[in-house]
């Protein structure tokens, strides 16, 4: 509850308000002997609660995290709020506001380079371009230099159903460019195809009849209403005003958003090896009156594993409390794995105690970027992420989820990507990315210096090195062209297989054991000169995660953090 300023800014209110009430009850005292005893018993009232409600958050804490676990999250935050100050002292600031500004010029030069033959456009043309102008100098910021996801080097990020999918997507635009969704009287077309791709979508999770979802803008927006109704649905039907979610550690980081932006206490549990599930007892330990959620994934982002959701569709039901299942990543993979004759896990709606799925469209649903599904397991539950104004001088206004305005030639895209694909072609897709996948496994299974994480049954492969550095790993297929994903907590790889992948990854296993062989040779001679390397001269994701998991503070990253979202907006 530490801030920079001593107290957390309830403390300080708090002490403000009984200030203000023993002044004023003072006051009354001196002018009404007789009411004195009255007062001092309300005195002693308010203190009783206000005592009463924190040794109930302590012994919520004690119960949810044990003595042993209090202790290290009380360590820890003393660690960081010290590491904090420390950071403050002029002399360390001053370094560190110049490695700071050092990495935003790095980071400009290679996000946004600048020189003779880069053109800026800050002013809007005095005279509109033509046509053939335009194309043109699209065509010359398509082809800029940049990793070749084209060639399948890169994890995840582009979600290709090939050439002629994109070719009927744009198709797709074309026709409904202006189109809204807020205005399904004058855009009939696009209100019956977004209400089909709900529908569609429904029916591959195993809804029930009685169940309802709604589109939204991708796998973020999708876990935000999830959440917010979660919310709503807490206070609505329990009157619970402070809310609490607990997450897989893993889990994806658009539910701590949804824990900023709406007020949820957040409880992260581990997922531990080997199985690297989340920790269904530690999950059951932490519930209590206010938890208003509960989170599984399948898969996780890190690691490709699907969580225990049986057993947290069993916690959910025992305790009335709703359950949502991540599937963005997962997708049409995890939706098709069992008819595509690989092993799969309970997950979707036939665990009873399942209330909400998250499903992106535009990953392998091969629909365009901008395109996700939220599913309830009751239209009452949809209901919950609804927002209205019936008072409005402009009439009433009414919106199913964050956006009011929304694109219609997206929701075009996504349901002409669903018709032309069709359940054969995502089976098709799925036996090819899943058994890819499993071929990376199997291979770096094989090899004596990689380790797979857990059992990943979808798309996703991590794996880590328990002899060499994974960072200098990861930094050195960057150098070969490849764009993997680094991880931290443990520290690993992983590749998010796609169908470009498909074509190449008997390239990447080559590339990999070169670049394992070259490190185990830099090790030997690391140790034959006395030791290992000092950090010097090492690679982005080395210098990057090796000196954030040393932090007990991290508040330099989130610097860092924001130096590359401001880079983002350079002109």
């Amino acid at each position: 509850m530490l801030t920079k300023y001593g107290l957390s800014p309830a403390l300080r209110h708090l002490s403000i308000v009984t200030a203000l009430l023993e002044s004023n009850l003072a006051v009354v005292a001196r002018s009404y002997p007789s009411v004195t005893f009255g007062i001092q018993a309300i005195r002693n009232l308010i203190f009783s609660l206000i005592v009463l409600r924190w040794t109930r958050k302590l012994f919520l804490q004690l119960i949810g995290r044990g003595l042993v676990g209090t202790a290290i999250e009380t360590y820890r935050k003393i660690a960081s709020y010290g590491f904090g100050l420390f950071l403050r002292i002029p002399a360390v600031r001053t370094k560190v506001q110049k490695e700071v500004r050092d990495v935003s010029v790095r980071l400009q030069e290679k996000l946004a380079p600048s020189g003779p033959s880069i053109i800026r456009y800050l002013d809007l043309p005095k005279k509109g371009w033509s046509e053939g102008a335009v194309l043109e100098e699209l065509q010359d910021l398509a082809t800029l230099d940049h990793t070749r996801w084209e060639d399948g080097r890169v994890s995840g990020a582009v979600y290709h159903g090939g050439d002629e999918l994109c070719e009927l997507q744009t198709k797709a635009f074309g026709k409904f460019t202006v189109a809204n969704p807020i205005h399904p009287d004058v855009f009939p077309g696009v209100r019956k195809m977004e209400a089909e791709i709900v529908a569609m979508v429904l029916k591959l999770f195993n809804a029930p009849l009685d169940a309802a979802g709604a589109t939204t803008s991708g796998g973020t927006e999708s876990i935000l209403m999830a959440c917010l109704s979660a919310r709503k649905r807490a206070f609505v039907e329990n009157g619970i005003t402070e809310p609490e979610m607990i997450m897989p550690e893993t889990g994806h980081p658009a539910f701590r958003k949804a824990a900023q932006y709406f007020g949820f206490k957040l409880h992260l549990v581990a997922s531990p090896a080997p199985s690297y599930q989340v920790d269904v007892t530690a999950v059951r330990r932490l519930i209590n009156s206010n938890t208003a959620l509960l989170v599984g994934s399948a898969p996780n982002f890190p690691h490709g594993i699907i969580d225990d959701i049986p057993s947290l569709s069993e916690l959910a039901v025992k305790y009335r409390i709703p359950l949502h299942v991540d599937c963005c990543l997962g997708s049409f993979i995890v939706a098709f794995l069992e008819k595509s004759g690989f092993e799969a896990l309970p997950f979707d709606f036939r665990c009873p105690g399942v209330t909400s799925i998250s499903c992106d469209t535009h990953k392998y649903g091969f629909a365009p970027k901008g395109s996700s599904t939220v599913l309830y397991r009751t239209s009452t539950l949809r209901s919950y992420q609804y927002f209205v104004v019936p008072e409005w001088s402009g009439g009433v206004y009414a919106s199913p989820s964050m956006a009011g305005s929304r694109p219609g030639a997206l929701i075009a895209g996504c349901w002409a990507s669903l018709m032309n694909v069709g359940e054969d072609g995502y089976i098709e897709s799925c036996k090819a990315i899943v058994g890819t996948a499993k071929n990376i496994a199997h291979r770096i299974h094989e090899h004596a210096e990689l380790e797979v994480i857990g059992n990943p049954l979808v798309s996703v492969v991590a794996f880590t090195s328990p002899n060499l550095d994974i960072y200098d790993i990861a930094d050195a297929m960057t150098a070969k062209g490849w764009h993997l994903n680094s991880l931290q907590s443990p520290p690993a790889i992983h590749v998010a297989v796609t169908l470009p992948i498909v074509r190449a990854w008997e390239q990447f296993i080559r590339d990999l054991n070169a670049v394992v062989d070259e490190e185990k040779a830099k090790e030997k001679q690391r140790v034959a000169e006395g030791g290992r390397a000092n950090g010097k001269n090492k690679g982005d994701s080395a210098a990057l995660y090796g000196v954030a998991g040393s932090l007990p503070n991290k508040s330099i990253m989130v610097e860092l953090s924001h130096v590359f979202l401001d880079t983002l907006y350079k002109a």
